[in-house]
C-alpha cells in the first residue's frame, strides 16, 4: 500500500520552533515567508537612546546634538528610553520641548530612569501620553514601541505581563508581511548584558512578522546580534553626564537609512565638552 504523502510543510516546521532558537540558527520565519513587500518608500530616521537629562547643562548640550540631527533630513526620530535621569516632570518637559525643535515626529519609549519611584511613572505618562506600548506606520513600514521596563530595576528584570498582553491584543491588527521595526529600552539581543529574563517571550510574538530590526538601549555600548537579515542592537548613550558601560568615550546616535526595502545605519558621534571638574563617574544602567 503506497505511503500517504506528508502534509507537514516547511512553514509548519518553522511554526514549531521558538524565536530564540530561530535566532540562534540564523533564521527569522516571518522574513522567510514575507518575500518582497511592495508599497514602501525610501527615507531616513534617527534612533537615539539614554539621554539621562539632569539639568540645564544637559539641555544646552542636547540643543547642539539636535542641530546636528536636523542636518540628516530624517523624517522621524525614535527615543529609546531613559529620557530623564530621575523621572522628574520638568526634565521630561525639557526633553519634549527640545525634540520639538527637530520639526519631525519623535517617538519615545520608557526606561527604568523614567520612573520617579519603583511604581510612579506618572510624569512620563503626562508629558508623553499614549507612549508606553503603541505602533505607527511610516512610508509602508510598521514601527512598534514597547515598554520593557520593570519599574526602576536595572538588572534581572522581566518584560511585564501587561506589555505581553498588549502585544497579544494588538499585533493581530498589523500586517505580518509588512516590514516591521521594534524599539524598546531593554536589550533584546541574545547574550547582551541587562537583557530581560523573558525577552524571548516578547520576540516570540513577532515570529511570523517581516521583522527587519530591533533597536534598544539601557546597555550603554554598541552591540549587534544579527541573525539572517534581522539586527538587534544597542547603542552608546547620548548623555552629557552619563558614561558608556564598556569604557568607550563616544556619545551619539544612529542615522538609519531605508532604501529598496533594506536598512543601513551610521553612528554619528557628538562632541562632548571638557568637564569643568572631575568627569562623571556614574555608569550604572
Amino acid at each position: 500500500m503506497p505511503t500517504k504523502p506528508s502534509l507537514f510543510t516547511r512553514r509548519d516546521a518553522l511554526k514549531r520552533i521558538g524565536a530564540g532558537t530561530l535566532l540562534a540558527l540564523g533564521m527569522w520565519p516571518g522574513r522567510l515567508e514575507a518575500g518582497l513587500f511592495g508599497g514602501t518608500k525610501d527615507f531616513k530616521f534617527i534612533e537615539v537612546n539614554d539621554l539621562h537629562y539632569l539639568d540645564d547643562e544637559c539641555g544646552a548640550w542636547l540643543e547642539g546634538v539636535l542641530r546636528g540631527m536636523k542636518t540628516h533630513e530624517a523624517e522621524l526620530c525614535l527615543v529609546v528610553g531613559d529620557l530623564a535621569d530621575d523621572g522628574k516632570r520638568e526634565h521630561f518637559a525639557a526633553v519634549r520641548d527640545l525634540f520639538k525643535g527637530l520639526d519631525v515626529p519623535f517617538y519615545p519609549v520608557i526606561g527604568n530612569h523614567d520612573y520617579l519611584t519603583q511604581t510612579d511613572r506618572s510624569a512620563y505618562e503626562e508629558i508623553f501620553p499614549s507612549r508606553l506600548n503603541y505602533h505607527f506606520e511610516h512610508r509602508g513600514w510598521q514601527f512598534v514601541g514597547l515598554d520593557s521596563s520593570e519599574g526602576q530595576h536595572a538588572n534581572n528584570t522581566s518584560v511585564s505581563a501587561a506589555t505581553l498582553a498588549w502585544l497579544d491584543d494588538n499585533l493581530k491588527d498589523l500586517n505580518k508581511k509588512q516590514p516591521t521595526i521594534v524599539f524598546t529600552h531593554f536589550p533584546m539581543g541574545p547574550d547582551v548584558k541587562y537583557r530581560p529574563k523573558n525577552a524571548d517571550d516578547l520576540l516570540e510574538r513577532f515570529r511570523e512578522f517581516n521583522l527587519h530590526a530591533v533597536y534598544n538601549g539601557h546597555y550603554h555600548a554598541f552591540t549587534e546580534r544579527k541573525r539572517g537579515d534581522v539586527a538587534l542592537t544597542t547603542d552608546k548613550c547620548c548623555a552629557l553626564k552619563r558614561n558608556n558601560h564598556d569604557g568607550t568615550k563616544e556619545k551619539g546616535y544612529f542615522v538609519c537609512s531605508i532604501k529598496d526595502g533594506a536598512i543601513t545605519r551610521e553612528f554619528v558621534e557628538c562632541a562632548v565638552p571638557a568637564p569643568k571638574a572631575a568627569p562623571p563617574a556614574t555608569i550604572t544602567p
